[in-house]
């Protein structure tokens, strides 16, 4: 055993000795390297800034997502996104427009839905929690719309009235409405463009539009305040008293006719139509009271049907005094035709009759464009009566 023993630490000193017999020889370990531990720390630095940055770009993107939906929002007519997208929870500005009349909806949803937007600057706070969204929106405008609209309007309740059938709220809202649908569908399309910019506000976790503005709701409406005001309001300047723009000049002129005329004349040419005084008369309207009778020739230039009644605008004042329309006591064409639809590039000769306060004094004539959203041309003449 102890043999076995000896040999067994004479293998462990032979070992031994072998390895120092070596030592001097044999090139000492290099200590391990602190590169990967430098490299790691770099990585997750640069990982920690790109989450950083990531999250950053996330949360200044909140509150473009917000504006994007309530844009969409707008175009779908989606009432309940929009008021859940604003601070203020208020859309009645858009009722006061009617665009959440259930009669109109079918023409506010024909707009809206062609209007386009583009994300354009994005003022971003992350301090305050803040942010102003820049939107470019390309939108319907719908100014011809509204003008054949009520052009059409003004012809049919004339011939309503003419017909001696009376309409109710209801069956003017409905004929608007009907028209406002059908003209979107088949007018050319006329586009404007604008820029918004819509300040948000961080609540909770949620961006909100601190509130609906004015701007949105032109937009929306498509330049059109508000459908039944506008309409009053075209057919109240129609019978604005004309003494106010009057002119005051006089002259002395006659003709075959008898016919006196002072100043300039009421004719008037435009792209849609022409108008060139005739005559006058003194008459006796239905109820036996003087009246006065005024002839034009009128002619359609546009491009499609109209009447003297949509087109052109007479107004009559004596003495200061504005006079209202009447009737002859005997028929007479010229009178129908005021009304009468013809074709472009006819002429028909027209006479308005008004109720005159004496047979006397004076009568100043003013004509005007009736449906020009600009104004359009005035013009005035004095008929002396004696």
């Amino acid at each position: 055993m102890n043999t076995d023993n000896n040999d067994f630490y004479d293998d462990d000193l032979s070992r031994s000795l072998i390895s120092n017999d070596f030592d001097d020889d044999t090139p000492r370990r290099r200590k391990k390297s602190k590169k990967p531990l430098v490299i790691c720390l770099i990585i997750l630095i640069i990982a920690a800034a790109a989450g950083a940055t990531a999250w950053y770009l996330n949360a200044r993107h909140k509150p473009v997502e917000a504006t994007e939906k309530f844009l969409t929002g707008m175009q779908n007519m989606d009432f309940t996104t929009m008021e859940n997208l604003l601070q203020s929870h208020d859309l009645s500005a858009l009722d006061n427009a009617d665009i959440r009349d259930s009669a109109y909806t079918d023409f506010f949803t024909t707009i809206n839905k062609k209007m386009t937007y583009k994300i354009t600057k994005n003022k971003f706070d992350i301090q305050n929690g803040t942010a102003k969204v820049t939107v470019h929106l390309k939108y319907i405008d719908g100014t011809n719309i509204y003008a054949a609209t009520i052009q059409e309007y003004t012809r049919k309740v004339a011939v309503a009235a003419y017909a001696g059938r009376e309409m109710t709220q209801d069956d003017i809202q409905e004929m608007l409405a009907s028209l406002l649908a059908e003209n979107a569908s088949t007018a050319d399309e006329k586009y404007s463009d604008i820029d918004i910019t819509y300040p948000l506000i961080k609540i909770g976790n949620n961006w909100k539009i601190v509130s609906l503005d004015d701007t949105t709701v032109k937009v929306m409406c498509a330049n059109f305040k508000n459908v039944k005001d506008e309409i009053s309001s075209q057919l109240n300047d129609e019978s604005t008293d004309s003494s106010s723009d009057a002119s005051a000049d006089s002259q002395t002129a006659s003709d075959a006719d008898s016919t006196q005329t002072g100043g300039s004349s009421i004719d008037i040419t435009t792209d849609k139509f022409s108008v060139r005084f005739k005559q006058f008369a003194v008459s006796n309207d239905y109820g036996g009271n003087p009246c006065l009778m005024i002839y034009y020739d009128y002619t359609n230039s546009g491009d499609s049907q109209s009447s003297a009644f949509v087109d052109f605008t007479l107004q009559a004042s004596q003495n200061g005094e504005s006079l209202e329309g009447t009737y002859p006591e005997a028929n007479d064409t010229a009178v129908d035709n005021y009304m009468t639809t013809i074709d472009p590039g006819k002429t028909v000769t027209v006479c308005q009759v008004f109720l005159l306060k004496d047979t006397t004094s004076d009568v100043t004539l003013q004509g005007k464009e009736t449906l020009n959203v600009s104004g359009g041309q005035t013009t005035s003449q004095v008929l002396k009566l004696q």
